[in-house]
């Protein structure tokens, strides 16, 4: 039997990270409900609002694979103290800005120091909990990353309705400041590399990679995507700049990213099968609460109530999760997960505009559950067989392509909604002729108001229909991922530690 030598004060370790956690990932998607106020108090058009959400997620993008280079160098504890104040105050400053340029220059810094703080947290937990407790620790890990996002909407609505935009912002201090005190108590300092040398021109082509594509992805749909000069640029530079980036990574002496990590079977499979993750989670979100609120009428705080047993699953699962994950083959759970997310979004094809909330409820909860399965069990096993040195930067590379897959999931389901309805209704108003018997009275064909009736309720339906082929394209990606586990290994099981507390 093994005797592991346990981490001192690993319970307030485990707080102290989740709180940074779910600072982060929370303000990922709580700005997202106040875009409208925050227009109407700054005197912003659409366009320049945008890019409240456009600069906190480029500067987040291009900071996140530098942090296991600055985490080796540095140290991961001053890191994270660092990236924890600095998106505190960075958070402060965003509440108090007073035009738009100052908000998008201070969620650019908002991005910059929080992009580390994810990956951070998971490097921290992964070496806090000895390997055979690495499904428990990655289960308390998924909450804050995975809840976050979908509580996100509800208390971003909230704060916006009773409060201010501003307090979407202000939320952020106790969290920092609880965070910090704890970060500064509790979390050990690991080894730093001061002979390892920074890999400048792979940063630089890796961040205008990065930078056009996230660019691309996120002015793509006003801009009409490649009828647009601008975005076919940002297209170019992004493939040139991520193919030079590749040649020099495998070709240098000492790459920004090591090659290395991607020869591990588990944790290449692991990236490709998080970005697919990452197109479900926040494509699935981003769809819903337009859908109940401007096709079926809900007010946003009935949105957010109707949508919340979506992370009352995922919670359930990521428990359920850290309770079997010794007991029950990892694949199985991960097959469990993508079946339940497919049956979910199966049940979702079906809805229509009368749709019950007790089915909106169930089925929220169920992909919720089914998320959880996925998302802890897959990072479990992406890391249980990377060796130790490649953990800062994996954890980093690993939250680039959810976040990837997120951006490119988003854009790629909004722009087929738009082309979807108008196909839709095309097709539907083809069977608007004077012989239906159905147009009569508020709905006559005879004066305008009745025309703009039948004209709203025609696109009323397109939409219904084209976010319904929005779910059964989601639903076809989850199912074409199952085959993918074949070739996932688990890794022999070792004997429980018994562990002994470091004094």
């Amino acid at each position: 039997m093994i005797r592991y030598s346990g981490v001192p004060h690993r319970g307030m370790i485990t707080v102290s990270i989740m709180l940074a956690t779910v600072m982060q990932v929370l303000d990922m998607t709580i700005a997202n409900v106040a875009l409208p106020h925050m227009q109407g108090n700054l005197s912003a058009t659409q366009d320049q609002i945008a890019w409240v959400l456009t600069s906190y997620i480029i500067a987040a993008a291009i900071m996140t694979p530098p942090t296991g280079f600055l985490a080796a160098r540095f140290g991961r504890k001053r890191l994270f103290i660092g990236a924890v104040a600095g998106f505190t105050v960075a958070s402060m400053l965003c509440g108090a800005a007073t035009s738009l340029p100052e908000l998008v220059f201070f969620r650019m810094l908002q991005g910059m120091f929080g992009a580390g703080l994810v990956p951070l947290s998971q490097a921290v937990l992964l070496d806090a909990y000895p390997r055979e407790r690495h499904g428990t620790a990655m289960a308390l890990w998924g909450i804050g990353v995975m809840v976050g996002p979908i509580l996100g909407p509800t208390l971003g609505g909230y704060l916006t309705e009773y409060y201010s935009w501003r307090w979407v912002f202000y939320i952020n201090l106790p969290f920092g400041l609880l965070a910090l005190a704890g970060i500064l108590a509790f979390v050990p300092e690991s080894e730093r590399d001061r002979q390892r040398p920074f890999d400048v021109f792979g940063f630089v082509l890796l961040s205008l990679g990065i930078g056009a594509l996230q660019l691309m992805l996120d002015r793509g749909q006003s801009e009409d995507w490649f009828a647009s000069t601008e975005i076919l640029v940002e297209a170019s530079l992004s493939a040139l700049f991520l193919y030079m980036f590749l040649v020099h990574m495998f070709t240098a002496k000492r790459p920004f990213i090591e090659p290395g990590l991607f020869r591990d079977r588990n944790f290449a499979i692991g990236l490709f099968m998080i970005f697919i993750l990452g197109i479900i989670l926040l494509s699935t979100i981003t769809l819903l609460p337009p859908y109940l609120q401007q096709l079926m009428g809900y007010p946003v705080i009935t949105t957010g109530l109707v949508l919340a047993p979506r992370g009352v699953g995922t919670m359930t699962s990521m428990i359920l999760v850290g309770l079997l994950n010794t007991r029950v083959d990892v694949r199985a759970m991960i097959l469990a997960g993508l079946v339940l997310t497919t049956f979910s979004l199966w049940e979702m094809t079906g809805f229509n505009l009368e749709v019950s909330t007790w089915t909106l409820v169930y089925t929220g909860f169920v992909q919720g559950i089914g998320i959880g399965l996925l998302f802890v069990p897959l990072s479990t096993l992406a890391f249980s067989t990377l060796a130790a040195h490649y953990r800062n930067e994996g954890t980093a590379m690993f939250s680039l392509m959810r976040n990837l897959g997120s951006s490119i999931g988003i854009s790629i389901m909004i722009t087929f909604l738009g082309q979807q309805i108008q196909i839709n209704h095309s097709v539907l108003a083809e069977n608007i002729t004077p012989f239906n018997p159905l147009l009569t009275g508020a709905m006559s064909l005879n004066n305008t108001a009745g025309l703009m009736a039948i004209n709203n309720e025609v696109t009323r339906q397109a939409a219904s229909i084209a976010y319904l082929t929005d779910f059964r394209v989601m639903m076809f990606i989850t199912l074409f991922t199952i085959p993918l586990l074949i070739f996932l290994r688990t890794p022999r099981r070792e004997p429980v530690a018994v562990e002994q507390e470091v004094t």
